[in-house]
C-alpha cells in the first residue's frame, strides 16, 4: 500500500472517531443535563404539590382537585398520590404519543429521570404520598434535533479539514514525486538533478541526490574526455588535427559499401613542391603551411552540414563532402581560400592541386584513390589547369539537380515505390535482435532501387524528412504485423523530424494505433543530428516510454564529448560508428577507445552495437571489449527474410 494512500486511510479513520467520537460526547453530555435538570424540576412539583395540599386542611376531594389542576396546568407522565397504606388516591397519566425519533436513538439514550416525592400532612398526621414524574415528550425531539446539527457541523469540519490536508499533501507530494522520479531515473541508469523542494526534509534529501548525481556526471565527462583524447590520437592527424589516412580510407570504404550511408563527393588536394619548400624554408615553415592548408579545409567544410576533411600524408589532404554538393564550384571556392591562406608560399605558381569525382558504385576505397591520383597527375601536368575532375566507375541514373530530386522523390512517394531491406543485428551467440531496416527508393516503376545514403541529405534540404519518416515507420509496423517472428525492427529518423513536436504527436498516435507492435519497434537517430537537438531527443523518449519502444542513437563515437548530454535522456542502445569498428582487431588505440565506450554506455544502462562488422576477427575482438551485439556483412540470417514492400 502506497503511503498516501496510508495517509488517506489514516486521516479518514481519525475524522471518522473524531467524528463519532463528539456526537457521541455531545449526546451524553445533553441527555446527563437532561436527567439532572428533569429530577431537580419533578422534585420541586412534587414539594410544592404537597405543601399547597397540606396547607388546605386536605381531604380526599381538595388533594384531587390540587392534582388535577397540576396535571392539566404542565406537562407530566404521571402524578401518583397513595394514602399511607399505599392505596391509591388519586392517578394521573399522560398517554405515550408516536415521536418523530428513530427508534435506535430513544433505546440508545434512554432518558430515565428519578421521580419526585413528598409527603402530604394534616398536623403531624401524615394523610398520603404524592409522587410527581415529568414528562420526556419533547425531549428527544429537541435532542434528536441537536445530534443532527452536531454531526452535520462535525461532517462540515471533517470535510474542510480533508480539504485543507489534501492541499498540503498535494504541496508535499510534487517534490516527493520529483525526487522519486529521480531515484527511479537514476535506477534506471537515467542520471538527471531535480529542483530544489520547499518542504526542509526533502529539501536535504534532493541536495544529497542532485550532488551524487553531478559528481557521476562529472565522471562520466572526464572518462568522455579521457576517451576523445584516445579517440583523437587513434584518427587525426598530430599537427593539422584533420583525420588521418587510416580514418579517412575506412569512413571512404564506409561510403562505398554500406547501406544507409551518404554518398557524396571525394576530393584529393595535394601541396605543390612540399619537399622543396621544406627543403628551402625548413620544418617549421612547413608545418606552419600544412596548418594553413588544414584551415582552409576546415573553413570550406564548416559550409556543409556533413563531410570531413583528412590529411593523407605529407603533401596530400583530402575531403568528402555530401553528394549535392556541387563539386566543381567547391574545387574553386577550396583553391580560392588555400590561395588566401598561402599566399606568401605560393606567388607564381598554383597554390593546390585539386582532383575530384562523385563517389561510384562497384569501386573500393583504394581504387578510388589510385584513379583520383591519376588525376592528380594530369593536373600537375596540365600546365595551369590545376582542377580536374574524375568519372569514377558506373553511378545509378540519379536525378541532376535538387529540383529533379524533389520531384522523384514526391512521386516515389506518391507511387508508393518504397520498401524497407532487412540486415540482422545479433548478440555474440548468434541470436538476433532485431533488424535493420534502411528505406529504399525508386524512381521509376521498374528501376532500381536507391539507397537511403543517396537521397536522404537531399531529402532534408527539401523539408521532406518527415514524409520519408512517416513511411518508414508505416512499413516497419506493417512488417511487424505481418511476421509475429520478426523479433524487433529497427526504423531510422531524421534529426530533422524529431525536432518537429507535429511530428512527434503523429509518431505517438501512429503507434498507439499497434500496441503490440511498437514494443517490438526500435528507433535510432543519427548521433550528429541527434545531439544538436538534445532536448527535443530528450523528449521523444519521454513520449515513446508509454508504448514500450526502444530509442537508440546510430553512427555513435564522433562526438563522444556531447557524452554529458546523452546520459539523462533515456536512451535504450547506441550503435558505434562502423569507422571505429574496422580492423579493430589490429588497432590497438581504439580498441582502447572502444573498451571505455563500452564501460560508460553499461554504467548508464545502454546496449552497446557495432556497425559495420566485416570479418569474424573483428566480431570476436568485439567481444572481447564489451559489445552486446553487432551488425555488417559478417552478419547473417539464419534463413533471409523477404523484402518487405
Amino acid at each position: 500500500m502506497s503511503m498516501y494512500r496510508q495517509l488517506w486511510l489514516s486521516l479518514i479513520a481519525s475524522m471518522v472517531f473524531a467524528w463519532i467520537g463528539t456526537s457521541l460526547l455531545s449526546v451524553h453530555v445533553a441527555r446527563t443535563f437532561i436527567e439532572q435538570h428533569l429530577n431537580t424540576e419533578n422534585r420541586h412539583l412534587a414539594n410544592s404539590l404537597a405543601l399547597f395540599t397540606s396547607q388546605q386542611n386536605p381531604d380526599a376531594t381538595t388533594i384531587e382537585l390540587a392534582v388535577s389542576a397540576l396535571f392539566d396546568g404542565g406537562q407530566y407522565e404521571s402524578i401518583v398520590v397513595r394514602d399511607p397504606n399505599g392505596k391509591t388516591m388519586v392517578e394521573k397519566f399522560t398517554a405515550p404519543r408516536e415521536r418523530d425519533v428513530p427508534q435506535w436513538f430513544v433505546r440508545m439514550v434512554d432518558i430515565q429521570p428519578a421521580s419526585g416525592v413528598a409527603q402530604i400532612n394534616s398536623g403531624w398526621i401524615q394523610l398520603g404520598v404524592v409522587t410527581v414524574v415529568g414528562t420526556t415528550e419533547g425531549v428527544y425531539e429537541l435532542l434528536w434535533s441537536n445530534t443532527k446539527k452536531v454531526f452535520g457541523t462535525m461532517f462540515a469540519a471533517c470535510f474542510f479539514a480533508g480539504f485543507l490536508v489534501s492541499l498540503v499533501m498535494r504541496r508535499l507530494r510534487r517534490p516527493l514525486q520529483a525526487v522519486v522520479e529521480q531515484a527511479s531515473a537514476i535506477a534506471d541508469r537515467r542520471f538527471v538533478t531535480i529542483p530544489l523542494p520547499g518542504v526542509p526534509e526533502l529539501r536535504q534529501l534532493a541536495i544529497a541526490m542532485n550532488f551524487a548525481v553531478s559528481r557521476l556526471q562529472a565522471i562520466f565527462e572526464e572518462e568522455a574526455a579521457r576517451l576523445e583524447d584516445l579517440r583523437h590520437v587513434a584518427r587525426c592527424d598530430a599537427l593539422t588535427g584533420l583525420a588521418n589516412r587510416d580514418f579517412f580510407m575506412s569512413e571512404l570504404g564506409i561510403a562505398l559499401e554500406e547501406q544507409g550511408r551518404t554518398a557524396g563527393i571525394v576530393m584529393l588536394v595535394r601541396v605543390p613542391d612540399l619537399l622543396a619548400i621544406n627543403r628551402s624554408l625548413g620544418r617549421y615553415v612547413t608545418d606552419d603551411l600544412l596548418c594553413r592548408f588544414g584551415r582552409a579545409l576546415t573553413e570550406e567544410l564548416a559550409k556543409h552540414d556533413q563531410g570531413m576533411a583528412a590529411r593523407l600524408n605529407g603533401a596530400d589532404f583530402a575531403m568528402l563532402l555530401p553528394l549535392e554538393t556541387d563539386a566543381s564550384a567547391v574545387a574553386i571556392s577550396l583553391h580560392e581560400t588555400i590561395a588566401q591562406v598561402t599566399r606568401a608560399f605560393f606567388t607564381d605558381q598554383a597554390a593546390a592541386y585539386i582532383a575530384f569525382a562523385r563517389l561510384p558504385v562497384g569501386l573500393d576505397a583504394p581504387e578510388v584513390m589510385m584513379q583520383l591520383a591519376s588525376a592528380m597527375v594530369l593536373a600537375e601536368t596540365a600546365g595551369g589547369d590545376n582542377l580536374r575532375e574524375a568519372t569514377l566507375g558506373a553511378n545509378l541514373p540519379l536525378p541532376a539537380n535538387v529540383q529533379e530530386w524533389a520531384e522523384q522523390m514526391r512521386l516515389a512517394l506518391a507511387e508508393k515505390w518504397t520498401k524497407l531491406e532487412l540486415f540482422p543485428v545479433a548478440n555474440f551467440t548468434g541470436q538476433v535482435l532485431h533488424c535493420d531496416s534502411p528505406l529504399r527508393l525508386k524512381f521509376k516503376e521498374f528501376g532500381e532501387w536507391v539507397q537511403a545514403g543517396h537521397f536522404i541529405a537531399i531529402a532534408e534540404r527539401l523539408n521532406l524528412t518527415q514524409d520519408l519518416d512517416r513511411v518508414a515507420i508505416a512499413l516497419g509496423l506493417n512488417a511487424l504485423k505481418k511476421d509475429q517472428q520478426l523479433v524487433g525492427l529497427a526504423v531510422n529518423l531524421s534529426a530533422a523530424s524529431i525536432s518537429v513536436p507535429q511530428f512527434r504527436q503523429s509518431l505517438i498516435a501512429q503507434l498507439r494505433q499497434h500496441p503490440a507492435e511498437a514494443k517490438r519497434l526500435w528507433l535510432e537517430v543519427p548521433e550528429a543530428g541527434a545531439l544538436k537537438h538534445p532536448d527535443e531527443l530528450r523528449r521523444l523518449c519521454q513520449e515513446l516510454e508509454a508504448t514500450h519502444c526502444k530509442v537508440g542513437l546510430e553512427h555513435f563515437g564522433r562526438q563522444l564529448n556531447q557524452i554529458g548530454h546523452i546520459h539523462d535522456i533515456g536512451l535504450d542502445y547506441i550503435k558505434v560508428d562502423s569507422s571505429a569498428i574496422r580492423g579493430i582487431d589490429s588497432n590497438a588505440d581504439n580498441q582502447s577507445f572502444l573498451k571505455g565506450v563500452c564501460s560508460i554506455g553499461r554504467n548508464i544502462g545502454l546496449m552497446i552495437i557495432a556497425e559495420g562488422v566485416r570479418t569474424k576477427a573483428e566480431f570476436d575482438t568485439l567481444k572481447d571489449l564489451g559489445f552486446d551485439g553487432a551488425t555488417g556483412p559478417w552478419i547473417k540470417f539464419p534463413e533471409p527474410p523477404q523484402p518487405t514492400e
